[in-house]
C-alpha cells in the first residue's frame, strides 16, 4: 500500500540551492537593509578607499594629484612631528583604564533605589550633552593662571604660586587629558549601568549564601557579568582616545612646543593648513591600522573568559 502513494512533489530549488520562497525574503531583507548600506557605503567604505589610494599620491588641491607610491610612508620614519604626535596620542591611552574604572565604580554608586537618584543619574550625563567647543571653553577659561582652579588651589594651600595648565609644557597634556575625562565619564557610566542592570539578582545572592563578601562579589561576580560591558566601553573610549581632537583644537592649538600634538590634530594641520593631501591621508591609515590593531587587542583580552566566583 505504502508504494502506491505518490512522491511528495519535489522543492523547487534555484542558485545556491536556495527556494524561490527564501529568495523572495533574501531580496525583502536586502531591500531594507539598502538605504543604509548605500549611507554607510558613501560616507564610510567609500572614504577609507578614497583616503588609501590618496595616500599614494602628492595632492595640494591646486594642482593635479601625482603619484609618488610608498614615498609618504617612508618619509614618515624621519618626520619628527609624526613621533610627537603619535606619542602624545599614546600618552593619551591612559586615560581609558582610569576612565574605565571611575566609570564603573559611580555605576555601582548610582544603581541604587535612593530617592533622587535619576536626578544624581543626569547631573554625571549633562557634561556628555555639553558640546565639546562650550565645554573647552569652559575649561580654557577655568584652567588659566588666574582661573579658577588655581584660585581654588591657592585658597586651599595647596600650590605655592598660580600654575599655567595649558600654558605649560608639562602640564598641558595632562589637563586636556582630564576635560576629556570629565565629559566622558557619564557616557561610560550609562553603559555599565545597563550592564549592571541587566544583572539578575539571583547571581549575586547564590555568592551571598555560599558566604562571599561584598568585595568578593563585585569582584567575581559582578565584573565577569560586565564583561561584554566592558569590551565595548574599553574598545569605544580607546578608539575616541587615538582620535583626541576637538579638545586640543579648542584648549591649546597644539601648543605649547607642540606638547599636545595628537594624530588627529597632525592631520587636520597637514591637510587644512598645509594643504597636504596626500601626507595627511598617509598619516590616517597609520591611525586606522593603529585603532584596528587596539581594539582586536581588545576583543583578544575581554573575550578570554576570565575570572569567576563558580
Amino acid at each position: 500500500m505504502e508504494a502506491d502513494l505518490p512522491a511528495p512533489p519535489a522543492r523547487a530549488t534555484g542558485l545556491l540551492g536556495l527556494t524561490r520562497r527564501q529568495w523572495r525574503a533574501a531580496i525583502i531583507a536586502y531591500l531594507f537593509l539598502l538605504p543604509a548600506l548605500v549611507l554607510l557605503g558613501a560616507f564610510t567604505f567609500y572614504p577609507v578607499l578614497f583616503g588609501t589610494a590618496l595616500s599614494l599620491f602628492n595632492y595640494d588641491v591646486i594642482s593635479p594629484p601625482r603619484f609618488v607610491g610608498l614615498a609618504h610612508f617612508r618619509a614618515l620614519a624621519t618626520d619628527r612631528y609624526f613621533w610627537i604626535a603619535l606619542g602624545n596620542s599614546v600618552k593619551f591611552l591612559l586615560v581609558v583604564p582610569v576612565l574605565q574604572i571611575l566609570s564603573i565604580g559611580l555605576a555601582v554608586a548610582v544603581n541604587r533605589p535612593l530617592r533622587g537618584i535619576r536626578w544624581f543619574r543626569a547631573a554625571y550625563y549633562l557634561p556628555v550633552v555639553t558640546s565639546m567647543v562650550t565645554a573647552g571653553l569652559m575649561w580654557r577659561w577655568l584652567l588659566e593662571q588666574d582661573g579658577l582652579v588655581n584660585f581654588v588651589l591657592l585658597k586651599l594651600g595647596a600650590l605655592p604660586r598660580p600654575v599655567s595648565w595649558l600654558g605649560h609644557p608639562d602640564f598641558a597634556l595632562f589637563a586636556v587629558m582630564f576635560v576629556t575625562l570629565w565629559k566622558g565619564l557619564g557616557y561610560y557610566m550609562v553603559i555599565y549601568l545597563a550592564g549592571l542592570q541587566a544583572i539578575g539578582p539571583e547571581f549575586e545572592e547564590a555568592a551571598v549564601t555560599d558566604g562571599a563578601s561584598r568585595w568578593q562579589v563585585f569582584r567575581l561576580v559582578t565584573l565577569p557579568l560586565l564583561r561584554p560591558s566592558i569590551l565595548l566601553a574599553s574598545t569605544i573610549s580607546a578608539i575616541a582616545a587615538l582620535k583626541v581632537f576637538e579638545e586640543v583644537y579648542v584648549m591649546t592649538g597644539g601648543g605649547p612646543m607642540f606638547r599636545t600634538f595628537t594624530m588627529f590634530f597632525y592631520i587636520f594641520d597637514k591637510g587644512f593648513q598645509q594643504l597636504d593631501l596626500g601626507y595627511a591621508a598617509a598619516l590616517a591609515v597609520v591611525l586606522a591600522v593603529a585603532v584596528m590593531a587596539l581594539s582586536a587587542v581588545n576583543f583578544r583580552v575581554f573575550r578570554q573568559g576570565g575570572w569567576s566566583y563558580y
